[in-house]
């Protein structure tokens, strides 16, 4: 964990330089590599420590994607899809598939990413007769456009099922639209609009059995994920804050320490939340979501639990950001001051998709469970 602290604090050093429309964090990137941080997410007999997928580091490995969004959410963003993606490959791929991807990731240092979202001109895979299959159409919010070069590439079969593929972006063309990225934060993302027309792919491209992304607990579990990223970018708001206040000789205002009091409870709260995700990943089964082959009756729990801990550190991190603009006023958010730039990041990072269905999901579980509330989350 100390490489991670010590790449956090260089991003967060760095994060104004590549705040731009079409920057990508490409020596951040270097330096995740040379740590041996992009194999991280591997299990140990392929090189890296299991971030990801090895449930006993569930903490170690949300500490680590805290960390990167201490240190820049746009780091934290790339980085936590290349988590999602690896993790994906080792609990759904065939063993050539993962010993593949693997010597990717560990000996040439490829970032992988997750890329699902589209619009109306989404991605279709359509078999050839050859064997092969093409796709055509688009995805959104492409992150690392021209850099994450092992992205997955989900699309949908003709008969509707919707299928898993990586795409070997350095091997194939496609064409970006980096105009219609023009967001108020996450600039450095580079989430472009990519259009895979015309690509071709081996049957060794597809992962797992259509259908197979949408399964539980693996979809939902992992907003964890993003979660630890999330809560990185209110605990360097925290930082900042009280080093402003301190600078400011504001220390003794009794209004300022009432704020930075909700503001501490407030992140231990998301660090607790945390701990309570990993532990039940932990107890949950040996990997990350469990093995695909073999049913688990507490998969609605875990699904429930995850969902908690994403709404809970969303709100956490709206408060945040509430308390934080309280405490400096307009001085404290004016660029080239990194909280305004935090400000902005973390505000378009935290609209996730589904964020209602996600609550409702705990609601509809809590409603069908009949133990008190003190068992409710570890089976007693």
């Amino acid at each position: 964990m100390t490489h991670a602290v010590e790449i956090a604090d260089y991003c967060a050093a760095n994060a104004n330089a590549i705040d731009n429309n079409g920057a990508f964090p490409e020596s951040e990137f270097k330096r995740i590599a040379k740590a041996g941080l992009l194999a991280a997410p591997l299990q140990r007999e392929l090189g890296g420590w299991g971030a990801g997928i090895d449930a006993n580091v569930t903490y170690e490995s949300l500490m680590l994607l805290k960390q990167m969004g201490r240190g820049n959410l746009a780091v934290g963003r790339v980085y936590e899809g290349h988590v999602n993606a690896l993790q994906l490959i080792q609990s759904f791929g065939t063993r050539e598939q993962i010993a593949a991807y693997a010597c990717d990731a560990r000996a040439r240092h490829k970032i992988f990413g997750v890329w699902n979202a589209e619009a109306s001109d989404g991605v279709k895979i359509i078999p050839l007769d050859n064997g092969k299959y093409r796709l055509e159409g688009s995805k959104t919010f492409c992150s690392g456009s021209g850099y994450v070069e092992r992205p997955f590439v989900n699309g949908a079969l003709p008969d509707g099922s919707w299928q898993m593929c990586i795409v070997p972006m350095d091997e194939v063309t496609t064409v970006s639209d980096p105009n219609w990225w023009q967001p108020s934060g996450m600039r450095a993302t580079a989430s472009y609009k990519v259009d895979f027309s015309g690509v071709e792919l081996a049957e060794s491209s597809l992962i797992a059995k259509p259908g197979d992304y949408l399964r539980q607990p693996w979809l939902s579990a992992g907003v964890i994920r993003f979660a630890a990223v999330q809560l990185g970018g209110a605990e360097a708001l925290f930082d900042l804050t009280r080093q402003y206040l301190q600078n400011m000789e504001y220390t003794n205002d009794p209004y300022q320490k009432e704020r930075l009091g909700r503001m501490a409870i407030a992140i231990e709260s998301g660090n607790l939340w945390l701990r309570g995700a990993a532990d039940m990943v932990a107890a949950y089964a040996p990997v990350f979501g469990g093995y695909p082959t073999v049913d688990n009756p507490q998969a609605e729990q875990l699904v429930a639990y995850a969902n908690m801990v994403r709404t809970t550190i969303e709100q956490i991190c709206i408060d945040t950001m509430q308390i934080c603009e309280r405490c400096i006023g307009t001085r404290g958010l004016l660029p080239p001051n990194p909280m305004e730039r935090i400000i902005r990041d973390l505000t378009l990072y935290l609209r996730q998709p589904a964020f209602d269905a996600a609550l409702a999901n705990v609601g509809q579980y809590v409603l069908a469970e009949t133990h008190p509330a003190r068992s409710l989350w570890n089976n007693e």
